[in-house]
């Protein structure tokens, strides 16, 4: 019964996906909307179960390659999160007049959210390369069929970036097997066999792994492909939160990269941590200077995934498990922001006078319509709050994961952490900069306030980011688990024996 629920979380939704491609394209989305609930219940049962544990069988034997899943943990939250996330953002494609007629924008969401919950589930590297890749399909096809007109550019930067990265990881994958004469592509065999060569070897083995998961994180000078994704994007946002879902960088590094070499991890930190924090404010610092919607929220998410490179960097059990705490709800949070400005672009694209293309740039340039909590008071407070939770101001979710990283990072590299808490002054610059523009001065437009449908879709996650900012109990005995794990493989005995040497 185990494996059922388990493996019918992970393809639910791509197998849905297929069958829904026999529908009319109108009612594609509000089919996607039942997938996307009964998955998310499937989530919900799998953890209040505790039926994550680990299912193994040979995929192909005779190259050591095993299908090899297991949702506990951190990876358990990471997946539950993606589901919730799929699910609102589904149910609000479902509502908006420009994209029901969208054949295929609904299925490719769910297969992309099916590859992203594989990809916390692989436990063969193998396995988790091919869902780490395969995930990539859904993204791509997403930004060249519905996004803005300079897609194809934004299109083949991401591509040949994620790609070649992934190349780059794929031989490290099979150098890290055939090297260490491991048996199997199983992450605990491949430990093993890594834990025999020398160290460099295993130095070069682990920036294979590193220049991939920096791209997906992204890392400063990886990162250019970032903010055309999301600019291009389809405005309604949908996209863009499955984009912020697939930041999983952060997750491969802490659950396979240092796991396989701990003591390259502990020889590299100073620089690491100092590259993670870089990136940290430099994302921070270019958000500050945007005037776009989507480049800003693009360049704000560079900015937490810098945090989180921090945290797991610091090799430390507080800041590797507010690294994961981060990951995990900046998905809400910042698809949330996503979302919210769909729902402004929908409302502003309709006041100009000529449609079109123009018009939809018009209205993603901060300050284009301002003051507009006179006429949507609703609307301007529930976006406070999120915008709030962005940059981790307690008693909401993103705080609790921002302490943790910098606490974690202080007690590892003191001067890591002092570079990367002046993202916390430049954060709350960017964020109350761009709300003041559009939701107050003096009032340019009137918009309709939040319709029910807009409520329905931003109602869970302030119920999400509150609770889990005041009652962490849940998401952080899951990341403990994960934590406590690490520990009984002897990693963070490892890492402090290098760094000791």
């Amino acid at each position: 019964m185990n494996a059922v629920v388990l493996n019918a979380f992970i393809f639910l939704p791509v197998v849905a996906a297929v069958l829904l491609l026999a529908l009319p394209k109108a009612s594609r989305a509000s089919a996607a909307v039942v997938v996307a609930l009964v998955n998310l219940a499937l989530g919900v049962v799998l953890w209040q179960g505790n039926m994550g544990g680990a299912f193994v069988v040979d995929w192909l034997p005779q190259l050591g390659v095993k299908y090899a899943v297991t949702l506990q943990g951190a990876s358990l939250l990471l997946a539950l999160v993606t589901a919730l996330m799929a699910l609102i953002g589904l149910y609000y494609l479902s509502t908006r007049e420009d994209t029901r007629a969208f054949g295929g924008f609904a299925p490719l969401t769910l297969a992309m959210s099916s590859g992203l919950i594989g990809i916390f589930a692989a436990r063969d590297l193998i396995l988790f390369y091919t869902f780490f890749e395969a995930t990539l399909l859904p993204s791509l096809f997403l930004l060249g069929r519905y996004g803005r007109n300079a897609r194809v550019p934004a299109l083949t930067t991401m591509a040949l970036y994620t790609v070649l990265s992934g190349l780059l990881m794929l031989a490290a994958i099979i150098g890290t097997k055939l090297l260490g004469a491991s048996p199997t592509f199983l992450l605990e065999d491949m430990r093993k066999g890594a834990a025999t060569l020398t160290f460099g070897t295993q130095a070069w083995l682990f920036a294979g792994f590193l220049v991939a998961f920096a791209v997906k994180t992204p890392l400063f000078g990886l990162h250019n492909w970032l903010p055309e994704f999301h600019a291009q994007n389809h405005p309604s946002g949908v996209a863009d939160l499955m984009g912020t879902l697939y930041k999983v960088g952060g997750y491969g590094l802490f659950a396979f990269a240092i796991p396989l070499f701990p003591a390259v991890a502990a020889a590299w930190q100073l620089p690491l941590m100092l590259l993670a924090a870089f990136t940290a404010l430099y994302g921070a610092w270019i958000a500050f200077s945007s005037r776009d919607f989507k480049r800003l929220l693009a360049y704000a998410g560079l900015s937490h995934m810098g945090l989180v490179a921090l945290g797991v960097f610091s090799l430390n059990a507080v800041g590797m498990a507010g690294a994961m705490y981060l990951l995990a709800f900046q998905g809400v949070y910042s698809g949330a922001l996503f979302l919210i400005v769909g729902m402004l672009e929908d409302r502003f694209k309709r006041l100009d006078l000529e449609p079109g293309e123009r018009g939809t740039d018009e209205a993603l340039t901060i300050g284009h319509v301002r003051g507009i909590a006179a006429s949507a008071p609703a609307f301007a407070g529930v976006a406070l709050t999120v915008w709030f939770a962005s940059i981790g101001v307690p008693g909401l979710a993103g705080f609790i994961g921002e302490f943790s990283i910098l606490l974690g990072a202080y007690q590892t590299q003191p001067w890591a952490a002092a570079f990367a808490v002046m993202t916390v002054i430049v954060s709350a610059a960017f964020a109350l900069y761009a709300y003041q523009r559009t939701w107050f001065e003096r009032a340019t437009h009137s918009v309709p306030d939040l319709r029910p449908p807009e409520w329905v879709v931003l109602a869970p996650v302030i119920a999400v980011i509150v609770f889990f900012g005041v009652y962490t109990s849940p998401a952080l005995k899951l990341i403990d688990s994960s934590i406590q794990a690490l520990n009984q493989q002897g990693i963070f005995r490892i890492i402090t024996a290098e760094v000791q040497r």
